[in-house]
């Protein structure tokens, strides 16, 4: 296979804004586009040597897999050693199981499938997972197994039948993902059916250069650069993916792969030497920038800061460069390690990894490196309390309410669980009676169950989902035209503001009920293990820091919804502008386990201030 040096330049293309994305920097804030960028490259660099081999009758399954072996597993286990004593360091009982698990998944390829199960790839809890960014490696691994054993099989009948197979496979993995992400949106993120097309597009790709070489053209090349560049710098986590979106940079990528001759301006741009050195180190990167990330940000108290990302973005070339040059070159010479010391050497890091993953597990996160008063604070953290966030909202009647009291219709996302909580922990309950509507992520990409029929309804923005030509049963309208009061209750994001005062405005346009607002990002950003060794008085004395952009966000928003009855939860929670909020309530007893949602407690607090409030109207 020729070496083509825009496709080194390529990678480091994929893999830089996937760094600054994951370190928190707006300005790529579509950075998560750069693994699809890496999909395409694999999919149509394997394609080619398998063809080429295929139709020299050179192909052995065998050396595909070890070749796979030597280019993935060393740096890989190398990485996931190298973590295993911080993450026992620093880990708390809950994270470390998790990341036991983690160890497993990932050696077994199927990473993507254990953090589907888990949460989603955006999630906030995501960031602090050191090995979250080998989903996509999974995904690779099991395109890897399968697309090999399908050419062979194929491959009889004719290779113009298998390329229009692959097409037809493309297409409908392209369908399931435009699907997915208005059904399973998680699923859809992780799992390979969904992303299979942008590997069979690379592959595509690979089946039209063997057959009429690169086609040189500028203009072509440089729109495909472009493409690249524009959803790296316009897309954002509210952009579905994959999804018909993803055809943006994947089409680039086929552009620059078809028409980015060495003579094209885009070849040439991403043949500097900068960029093909980025690109040969790309794979240690992409393996090192999570891990300095997570546990970054699992040390610190407070979020690091931008310019400790930054630092560590840096140091994550530098250990690239080292893993590359001492771990990934020397396994992939056949003179330094053979066939069987690969595959031995991999069976082996793979029992080592997997045995204490296994441990791990079974030990709930090494629990015992922890002293007993931490470990009561900690369960009570990590179990009870986040059971109980869910625990009323999910037993609510949605379609009736109790009679001589304030019909009061509830809707919103998880803000809304912890309100309804407040409601029933609190004499509050005596004066209202609470109806639910539950929008899951009131943030981009909206999900609206309907409580009667397996339907459901779909908008990319709020405005759309609340006015009512959009509702395809009349549950949701009846409850808002039977309703005294509406109230919303989110973690309202600035870009959406706009299209929550319109949402506001089309509900005022179906009900006569009164409208209020409850605003709020998050509490202070609650970290349990600036708790841990201290007594459960000491504990309650601690104030954490409320996030000053919180408090001026809020201000802002209630300025755009002040046509509404506006409720500062921040405010109300923490009492007037102070920079200064109690995560334990007088009796000590904490309010937040996660510095965004409630505990019995908290729930208790929130509602005897919110009644003091609903008592002076």
């Amino acid at each position: 296979m020729k070496y083509r040096a825009e496709i080194d330049g390529l990678r480091a293309l994929a893999v830089l804004p996937v760094i600054l994305f994951h370190a928190g920097f707006e300005w790529f804030s579509g950075g998560f586009v750069g693994v699809d960028v890496f999909f395409v490259i694999s999919g149509y660099l394997i394609t080619t040597i398998i063809i080429s081999e295929i139709a020299e009758d050179k192909f052995s399954i065998i050396n595909f897999y070890e070749r796979r072996a030597r280019r993935i597993l060393p740096a890989l286990f190398f990485v996931m050693l190298v973590c295993i004593p911080f993450a026992w360091l620093w880990m708390l009982p809950n994270q470390m199981k998790d990341f036991s698990q983690s160890l497993i998944a990932v050696s077994l390829f199927a990473s993507n499938i254990l953090f589907w199960r888990e949460s989603g790839y955006f999630a906030a809890e995501a960031e602090e997972k050191p090995l979250l960014h080998t989903w996509s490696l999974a995904v690779e691994e099991q395109y890897y197994v399968l697309f090999p054993i399908f050419l062979i099989l194929a491959w009889r009948f004719g290779k113009n039948r298998v390329f229009w197979m692959i097409v037809v496979m493309a297409a409908i993995s392209l369908l399931l993902s435009e699907w997915g992400w208005r059904n399973k949106a998680t699923a859809n993120f992780y799992l390979a059916p969904t992303r299979a097309w942008e590997l069979f597009a690379g592959s595509i790709a690979a089946f039209i250069v063997q057959k009429q070489g690169v086609q040189k053209n500028n203009v072509l090349a440089l729109i495909g650069l472009a493409a690249i560049v524009f959803s790296i710098s316009f897309y954002d986590e509210a952009t579905p993916f994959p999804s018909i979106y993803t055809l943006v940079p994947v089409l680039g990528v086929m552009l620059l792969v078809l028409h980015a001759d060495k003579e094209t301006l885009a070849a040439k741009l991403l043949s500097t030497k900068v960029l093909v050195g980025i690109g040969l180190i790309s794979y240690s990167m992409y393996l090192w920038h999570q891990p300095l990330f997570a546990f970054a940000r699992i040390n610190s108290i407070e979020h690091p800061s931008s310019i400790i990302m930054s630092a560590l973005g840096v140091i994550s070339i530098v250990l690239a460069y080292i893993s590359w040059r001492f771990v990934e070159k020397p396994f992939r010479s056949i003179s330094s390690f053979s066939r069987k010391e690969i595959f031995s050497y991999s069976l082996l890091g793979m029992c080592i990894i997997i045995f204490f993953g296994f441990i791990g597990d079974k030990q709930n996160g090494f629990e015992s490196r922890f002293a007993e008063n931490d470990l009561v604070f900690l369960q009570q953290i990590s179990e009870e309390n986040s059971d109980y966030v869910i625990e009323r909202f999910n037993t609510l009647n949605s379609a009736a309410w109790d009679e001589g009291k304030i019909k009061v219709l509830l809707v919103g996302d998880s803000y809304a669980q912890d309100l309804t909580n407040a409601v029933y922990e609190s004499d509050l309950i005596q004066k209202v009676s609470v109806s639910t509507w539950y929008i899951p992520g009131l943030c981009g990409n909206v999900y609206i169950p309907l409580k009667e029929k397996k339907k459901f309804i779909h908008s990319s923005d709020l405005s759309r989902c609340v006015n009512t030509d959009y509702f395809e049963n009349r549950d949701f309208i009846n409850l808002l035209q039977s309703a005294d009061e509406v109230w919303f209750a989110s973690d309202w994001g600035f870009w959406e503001i706009e299209l929550i005062r319109n949402g506001l405005a089309n509900v005022k346009e179906v009900t006569n009920a009164d409208i209020r607002v409850f605003g709020r990002k998050d509490f202070p950003i609650f970290k349990p293990r600036k708790y841990l060794g201290l007594s459960d008085e000491e504990r309650a004395m601690f104030s954490e820091s409320i996030n000053v952009e919180m408090i001026e966000h809020n201000q802002i928003f209630s300025d755009m919804v002040k046509d509404y009855d506006y409720i500062d939860v921040q405010t109300l929670m923490c009492g007037g502008s102070s920079v200064n909020c109690k995560i334990f309530d007088e009796f000590g007893q904490l309010k937040t386990y996660d510095g965004g949602h409630l505990t019995k407690a908290g729930a208790q607090f929130y509602g005897n201030r919110l009644m003091k409030l609903f008592g002076d109207r």
